[in-house]
């Protein structure tokens, strides 16, 4: 799947540079990038939540991983919070 922003020629590069890399470092770089978008989400929270301390931005963040089905399953005595 190309990215709508990326040339088919630059994305073919960078398919080649992912092959080439050790199976250890595209791991490494995988949870690198779930790193990143997991801090994307809690910051995305924070400026719509301000009101929010760290506890209740990090359960609003599993709210939005989850589902809120699966999170009130998961965390049946927390309120739902908005993400």
């Amino acid at each position: 799947m190309l990215a709508l922003d990326t040339s088919e020629e630059t994305s073919s590069i960078q398919i080649e540079v992912y092959r080439r890399m050790t199976p250890g470092a595209r791991l490494r770089l995988g949870l690198e990038l779930t790193e990143m978008s997991r801090r994307l989400l809690v910051d995305g929270i924070r400026r719509r939540h301000p009101e929010y301390d760290e506890e209740q931005a990090r359960l609003a963040s599993i709210r939005l991983w989850l589902g809120p089905e699966l999170f009130r399953n998961a965390y049946p005595e927390m309120r739902e919070l908005d993400p």
